[in-house]
């Protein structure tokens, strides 16, 4: 049954419908999980990341990083060099989820995505199902990043959409809680069967 006070769907990318994980490029670098995991939080860290999904430049990044960790300057440089090497399959059980909501046609499906600008065109060479969506708003383009409020207020602006009458769906509660800052109802993602019992609580299926 279709809730007609629910216009639109935004979802998150990475993590919901994108398996991506540098420890899949880092588990290939270090013998350890305990090596991977030190690397990971010390020196290329997700706000070290997160900075360039807002737009700074990745050679910049990556020079910066050598020079306050020159020892470790080769597996710096391949955190982007070999980026395509963290970008795992799609993940399929949302995706069928996803697929589903573009065929019943009832709501406007969007996406959302702390993504580098400069990265982000892998991605849609690779996923064929992104041309699905309705609109892509995409935060190294706009040089901010979620949980930024004027990040969705980008994506709410620009396709016309209000904020009362549309769900977005990520796999990080900060980033739930910002689009529920600015009056979107969210859902934070765990996994596809988590998904789609909450959609079916607010009425969507």
């Amino acid at each position: 049954m279709m809730n007609k006070s629910i216009e639109a769907i935004i979802f998150d990318l990475g993590g919901v419908l994108i398996d991506w994980n540098p420890r899949y490029l880092y588990r290939q670098v270090y013998n350890t999980e305990e090596e991977t995991e030190w690397f990971l939080q010390n020196v290329t860290t997700l706000d070290w990341n997160e900075n360039q999904d807002a737009g700074y430049p990745i050679h910049k990044a990556t020079e910066e990083l050598i020079s306050k960790h020159p020892e470790w300057e080769p597996e710096i440089k391949s955190y982007y060099s070999r980026w395509l090497e963290m970008l795992g399959d799609a993940i399929h059980e949302t995706v069928e989820i996803f697929r589903q909501l573009k065929e019943n046609g009832n709501y406007k499906l969007y996406a959302l995505t702390n993504w580098s600008a400069e990265l982000f065109p892998h991605a849609r060479e690779r996923f064929e199902f992104l041309k699905w969506f309705n609109g892509i708003v995409v935060s190294g383009e706009e040089k901010m990043r979620k949980p930024s409020a004027e990040f969705y207020k980008i994506l709410l602006d620009r396709y016309h959409l209000n904020a009362a009458t549309t769900i977005f769906i990520d796999d990080s509660l900060r980033n739930v809680k910002g689009a529920e800052a600015v009056g979107i109802t969210g859902i934070h993602f765990h996994n596809a069967m988590q998904l789609k019992e909450e959609l079916q609580r607010v009425g969507i299926f």
